[in-house]
């Protein structure tokens, strides 16, 4: 693709037009090669030091100002989705079945304009380590960069993330302790019976009528083994078996999502499902192969730096900036996988009156760059102060 930093920004404006700019052009996960030489070549610009190829094409941008000894980490995702952008917009994106569909696009310039305004005014005592993470969407980006050594190459003692979130009021903060974001699974169940014709039934272990039957049974395990107080998500989303009308299939493949937010119960979900598909398909007379490959982990937000948070947001904004209706949310994020090394929060910014996350009609909200900009440059300010921190923690 090779695209060039199109503008130095400084100002709002050019900020609003760098993320129209990176909406153009989507990379998906691991591919992000030239967003990521992008950022880093704005971070070097800006002054800080930049290490490249973190986790594959991850970045890393840090700033020590002062004789501070804290250090701060704040996170944005680049990549894009493999989904046909509709929105008919003058910079929708130029690659063909790929797209900006969850606002990575703003997180990105976001942290950008972060970075662009630390550096101007270096009105801290400590490090800043600004963390461009390749691969949220399908390739668990983050635990590739950890894996790579990142919280030992780059020590923080706290890390912090946002993501926009349309239905809430463009600007309003969003704040949610302890789990907020569901773990996510996926279950791959294929069920090998015995094919034949159509018209002769009973000669023949249908393996479409026993994943019918499956289906409904799975419904079970969130109503009858999982706590009612507790929450969970078990959704077939698939099923693939079969070619004619008068042929019954050899096989039938089903691929579930499975969410939860307490890991107790991912497990015992996980345990029940194997039991029943094993079951309930020996019942038919037939075999079931199950794989179970595990995702990200609860997205669990630490309580003391989650008030923090809230409370920069309150100082700086005012109470009424802050948005108190937000629910725990069965979406999963990969940033979890930070959180279980370093302490830190989760945040949200209402996006809007937008379409919906995923969308191929979505789109970020741009109006919302220079206050999310503002927002984590007071919360590094104040963290490495030291001072409201420590006021904000029990």
């Amino acid at each position: 693709m090779g695209f060039a930093a199109p503008i130095k920004p400084e100002a709002a404006e050019d900020f609003k037009a760098l993320r129209r700019f990176l909406h153009t052009r989507p990379e998906l996960a691991y591919a992000e090669h030239e967003t990521s030489a992008l950022v880093a070549t704005y971070l070097s610009d800006w002054g800080f030091e930049v290490e490249t190829g973190i986790g594959g094409t991850g970045v890393v941008g840090s700033l020590t100002v002062g004789p501070g000894e804290k250090a701060i980490g704040i996170r944005a995702d680049m990549d894009a989705l493999p989904i046909e952008e509709v929105t008919g917009l003058d910079y929708a994106s130029l690659n063909p079945g790929k797209m900006h569909a969850c606002g990575h696009d703003g997180h990105t310039t976001i942290l950008l304009a972060t970075a662009q305004k630390l550096a101007a005014t270096r009105n801290f005592s400590g490090t800043v380590r600004l963390i461009f993470q390749p691969a949220e969407e399908i390739g668990g980006g983050a635990r590739t960069m950890i894996n790579d050594g990142l919280f030992e190459r780059f020590p923080v003692d706290t890390v912090f993330g946002l993501h926009n979130w349309p239905g809430i009021p463009a600007g309003q903060f969003a704040f949610l302790e302890g789990p907020a974001m569901a773990s996510v699974d996926m279950a791959v169940i294929r069920i090998q019976g015995k094919g034949g014709h159509g018209a002769k039934p009973h000669l023949s272990i249908d393996p479409v009528v026993i994943a019918a039957s499956l289906v409904l049974a799975l419904q079970t395990v969130v109503s009858r083994n999982v706590d009612p107080l507790q929450a969970a998500v078990v959704t077939v989303g698939s099923i693939h078996g079969g070619s004619l009308p008068n042929v019954i299939p050899d096989s039938v493949e089903l691929q579930l999502t499975v969410r939860s937010f307490d890991e107790t119960v991912r497990q015992s979900i996980r345990e029940r499902i194997t039991t029943l598909v094993h079951a309930h398909v020996a019942s038919y007379g037939a075999t079931a192969d199950l794989r179970y490959p595990t995702g990200y982990p609860v997205l669990v937000n630490d309580a003391a730096h989650t008030d923090f948070a809230r409370d920069v947001a309150k100082r700086h904004f005012g109470a009424d900036r802050i948005d108190p209706s937000l629910r725990p949310i069965t979406a999963s994020e990969d940033f979890a996988f930070m959180l279980e090394k370093r302490p830190g929060s989760y945040l949200f910014l209402g996006n809007g009156d937008s379409a919906d996350l995923h969308s191929p009609r979505y789109d970020f909200n741009d109006a919302i760059i220079p206050d999310a900009a503002r927002y984590w440059v007071h919360l590094v300010e104040d963290f490495l102060s030291g001072n409201t921190f420590a006021e904000a923690t029990p």
